[in-house]
């Protein structure tokens, strides 16, 4: 066996860990690298909660390598640089986001993609180089290579910017790959969640119409009212989607419960994009007629990588784009996750670190 997690490295560090598939998160003592040259180490400050972090503390897809530390939606400010950090000093506002690490000479690598670099280190519950498993944002420091490590314009909350460093790039990226964001543009976007809500708010800064599609008429006023979707329907009304059919030059579905794509494939106009970014556990119904019979497309979409990671951070602070939060102390995070199961939030938790995260004896 290796060495303790509290003794494998020389920072102390302090967080909330998961030890089992019951997901239960509790107090843990372990340790961070010491700033190497090329890294930045900084105090988090706040932390958001993902759906995915309820599947990782579960060991819902399979992959889950315990203690876990959750969190890939980090903010704070930076303590120490490495002697070749040329892009961060002390007392920068920074982020990390979902990874960590990548091979820097695959195909993907190449192109600024890291997220799609085979080799790929996950924030958390992964394997870094140096053999020892990365620990997430449920934590007071944070150490990264700078290259993983997003700046945080002057004067942007970092609170309510956290959770753009998923679910902000998860909508954001696929709007711009797929080509869905030019103004005039109608776009739709399925459920109104962690990244739903975000993703109506890039596309109106875009200049694109959006209509916002769920299985709850309750959100209608929300949607329309507060996040300034153009307009709503309600998925379950045969009539509603009847009569929007062939309207929409792409959608962003952001579901990650089993749906029918059907529906949502005749709402495209021909030649439309249907973008999946939320991660179903069952496979899904893909029937192949509606495809045909309109040169229509049904693609993915998983985060983005670091270039155009910082990209969405600029153009969020440009176009005042905030995820929508409740902020919660430390020791509230698994009635946190209890609600995120139910969907009981609206529309992201944000871990107050900084002033609730106090190392135990």
């Amino acid at each position: 066996m290796g060495q303790a997690p509290e003794q494998e490295h020389p920072k102390s560090a302090f967080g909330w860990a998961a030890r089992d598939t019951s997901g239960v998160l509790s107090p843990f003592h372990f340790s961070r690298r010491a700033t190497g040259e090329k890294d930045v180490t900084f105090k988090v400050t706040h932390c958001g909660i993902c759906h995915s972090d309820l599947h990782m503390i579960k060991n819902e897809w399979g992959n889950t390598i315990y203690p876990i530390v959750p969190g890939h939606e980090i903010v704070g400010v930076v303590t120490e640089v490495g002697s070749k950090v040329s892009k961060f000093k002390v007392g920068d506002k920074v982020g990390v986001g979902c990874m960590v690490g990548s091979c820097h000479s695959c195909d993907s690598c190449a192109i600024d993609l890291e997220n799609y670099c085979p080799k790929v280190i996950m924030t958390y519950a992964n394997k870094y180089h140096d053999g020892t498993i990365t620990y997430g944002g449920y934590s007071d420091i944070m150490v990264a290579d700078e290259h993983f490590v997003i700046r945080i314009p002057e004067g942007t909350p970092l609170d309510a910017t956290a959770p753009l460093l998923c679910a902000g790039i998860t909508v954001y990226s696929p709007l711009r790959f797929y080509g869905l964001d030019k103004p005039g543009m109608h776009v739709g976007v399925v459920g109104l969640g962690g990244l739903g809500h975000v993703a109506v708010k890039f596309a109106k800064a875009m200049g694109v119409k959006v209509t916002v599609i769920s299985t709850s008429p309750s959100k209608k006023s929300e949607a329309v009212e507060r996040l300034g979707a153009d307009s709503f329907l309600v998925s379950r009304d045969q009539d509603e989607m009847q009569a929007a059919m062939g309207t929409m030059d792409g959608i962003i579905d952001t579901v990650s419960a089993v749906h029918p794509l059907m529906p949502l494939i005749g709402l495209l106009k021909s030649q439309g994009k249907l973008v999946l970014v939320g991660a179903p556990e069952k496979p899904l119904e893909l029937p192949a007629f509606p495809l045909l019979m309109g040169r229509k497309i049904v693609g993915g979409s998983m985060i983005g990588g670091m270039k155009e990671t910082q990209e969405m951070i600029d153009f969020a602070a440009k176009h005042n784009i905030r995820a929508d939060i409740e902020v919660i102390p430390a020791d509230y995070v698994n009635t946190a996750l209890e609600r995120l199961a139910k969907a009981d939030v609206r529309y992201r938790f944000v871990i107050d670190v900084a002033n609730t995260m106090k190392s135990t004896p």
